[in-house]
């Protein structure tokens, strides 16, 4: 059954480095004006070695740059003040005092403020994606997905974009565009040497993006190990009285050991080793060229083609520049170690929908225009996981209002299949089922379900109040209507030991609740629900004896009010049903009441016989 469902699920999506950039688009007119803003920031930076240089020149007697001397000409012929050397260093000083001091309050707001602002909208609008998402998708999925390795996934994308923003945005781009302006101002100075800059650059951001590419496939497969440890330790946690039951702590710990230490390695000898050896060779280019540059810089210095000025200008912006590379290296090593996790997150996204999704348009259940008299026909209905292996074969089965019918057969006979498909967790391979006359496939998939009502074998609870569990699929349901279905399911005899009574924190997975009391939680959420059509998958299954007949006393003022359909492996469950409905081998094979089955002396006969003597249906 797991393979054929395999097939059923869509072929794997992928993601791209365009993908990540979406992740962000709904800000992109206040992310393009706060990166340029940042980016400018950082090139005004480049106005306070270049005015040292010219106030050296200035002390040293030699000309500034002709730009400058228009600039204190002009203040001049505005002023009193004399052209000289005074009013140089004074229109240098307070051009330094304008991209320092008065600079300081405006930057963050302007910067910081915007990169974190958008990552975390990002993340609130992403988040609520995922939720929609998670409700979406087929329930294959996540047959098919462990609840640990989805969850990890989703975490690890959502933080590791909120992280990434900031960090890309408000510090790698302007970095690159300060460099950009570095080698703009050496340029304006000495063109040879701005070119050497260049080159020189180019080649270590080459060599590092080279580097950078082997590592991100590492951090693939890195991420892939994660994930199933991560899906491993959430199966341990959710199954931890069977391993303890079996004694299997020393089994589950040396496999979770041997995982471990498959990661550790792919982290420590290959990754990490890996940008160990890329820094180590940025570093030895960094200074062999920061050397070059010097002995190239004061050759020209020497030969008079710079002044002493623009020489200690260039010495330092190239400097600033190559002191970039660490931290350029260091922002896309941080990324190229996200950048896995970020993809797979939105291959989760990329998902497509169900057939099976409801809309998550939000409308209260007495806005819910359907209501059926609960008549259900069922034509030519036929499905199967894999197409070529079918599990019901021409099913023909009409159920008229009120009517109460059960399906009794053998494990793997069709019957939870044929509730999928009532459901719409599944639509049929050939066939129609109806109801009051109608496809069920042309109906609102989220208003026809408002109208049913199912009690699973293993009844799933919230953390929450009782009372919140109760009133689930109906949170308008007066007291008094949870009251009566309590009452009816026979909570009401529990209820009055929990400590807080209705408002009793039943814990994750209703821990704090036995198995026969959530089955009794189960049934009297969907009472709640007043639905048309009930639906009960095993429901007593869980219970003991004398609970089980308490259960079915309760269930018989049930009968007969609304159209009820009973999956059962005990036959007692159904003795009083109006139809009892047999399937073999995905076929129906025996249609009649307990009587006019046991006297037909066929399969109902033969599972009847069985339960007698004790032996097991299945």
């Amino acid at each position: 059954m797991r393979s054929a469902r395999r097939e059923l699920l869509p072929q794997p999506v992928m993601a791209s480095f365009r993908d990540i950039l979406r992740y962000y688009s709904s800000y992109r007119a206040i992310a393009f004006f706060s990166i340029a803003a940042a980016s400018l920031f950082e090139i005004i930076d480049l106005v306070v070695p270049y005015a040292i240089g010219q106030i050296l020149n200035v002390l040293s007697g030699q000309p500034v740059d002709r730009p400058l001397q228009k600039i204190v000409a002009t203040i001049a012929t505005l002023t009193p003040l004399n052209p000289d050397r005074i009013l140089t260093l004074g229109v240098l000083l307070g051009i330094i005092f304008l991209v320092t001091v008065v600079r300081a309050p405006i930057q963050p707001w302007i910067g910081p403020w915007f990169h974190w602002d958008i990552a975390l909208r990002s993340r609130r609008d992403y988040a609520y994606r995922v939720m929609a998402k998670i409700l979406t998708l087929p329930l294959e999925f996540y047959d098919e997905n462990n609840p640990g390795r989805v969850a990890g996934r989703i975490a690890r994308g959502l933080t590791n974009h909120t992280w990434s923003y900031p960090e890309i945005a408000g510090q790698l781009i302007p970095k690159l565009m300060r460099v950009v302006g570095i080698f703009v101002v050496i340029w304006w100075i000495d063109a040879r040497i701005a070119l050497a800059f260049l080159l020189s650059f180019g080649l270590i951001l080459t060599y590092s993006a080279m580097s950078l590419q082997r590592l991100i496939r590492r951090e693939e497969a890195l991420d892939h190990y994660m994930e199933n440890t991560e899906s491993r330790t959430s199966e341990i946690i959710t199954n931890i009285k069977t391993v303890k039951a079996f004694a299997t702590e020393a089994k589950e710990l040396e496999r979770q050991r041997q995982r471990l230490e498959r990661e550790f390695k792919v982290v420590d000898y290959r990754i990490h080793r890996g940008y160990v050896t890329l820094g180590t060779g940025q570093r030895t280019a960094v200074q062999l060229s920061v050397f070059l540059l010097l002995v190239f810089t004061l050759m020209a210095t020497v030969q008079g083609h710079i002044s002493l000025g623009h020489f200690i200008t260039t010495l330092t912006v190239a400097s600033m520049g190559y002191a970039e590379v660490d931290p350029i290296s260091t922002l896309a090593e941080v990324f190229a170690r996200r950048y896995a996790s970020m993809l797979r997150f939105h291959e989760f996204l990329q998902q497509p929908a169900g057939t099976d999704a409801a809309s998550l348009i939000l409308e209260p259940v007495s806005a819910n225009p359907y209501r059926f008299t609960g008549k259900l026909e069922l034509r030519h209905l036929r499905f199967g996981y894999d197409r070529d292996r079918p599990v019901l074969q021409d099913i023909n089965l009409l159920i008229q209002p009120c009517q109460t019918v059960a399906l009794v057969g053998r494990s793997g006979s069709g019957k939870s299949t044929l509730v999928k498909l009532l459901f719409r967790y599944f639509e049929p391979n050939r066939g129609q089922i109806l109801i009051d006359g109608q496809d069920i496939r042309t109906l609102d998939i989220a208003r026809y379900r408002r109208r049913l009502a199912i009690v699973h074998q293993e009844v799933d609870v919230f953390n929450g109040t009782l009372l919140d569990n109760l009133t689930y699929g109906n949170p308008k349901a007066s007291f008094a209507e949870v009251e009566s279905a309590c009452a009816i399911a026979r909570v009401d005899e529990f209820v009055e030991q929990l400590p807080h009574g209705y408002f009793t924190v039943v814990g994750e997975r209703g821990m704090r609740l036995s198995g026969g009391q959530r089955q009794r939680v189960g049934i009297a959420r969907a009472l709640i629900v007043n639905p048309d059509l009930l639906v009960f998958d095993e429901a007593t299954s869980s219970l003991d004896y004398e609970s089980e007949r308490a259960i079915q006393r309760a269930m018989h003022s049930i009968l007969g009010t609304r159209t009820t359909l009973i999956i059962a492996h005990r036959l007692s469950t159904v003795r009083e049903a109006d139809l009892i409905v047999v399937l073999d081998q995905g076929k129906i094979v025996e249609v009649g009441n307990h009587n006019e089955l046991l006297n037909q002396a066929g399969i109902y006969h033969r599972l009847h016989a069985l339960q007698d003597t004790g032996e097991l249906l299945d």
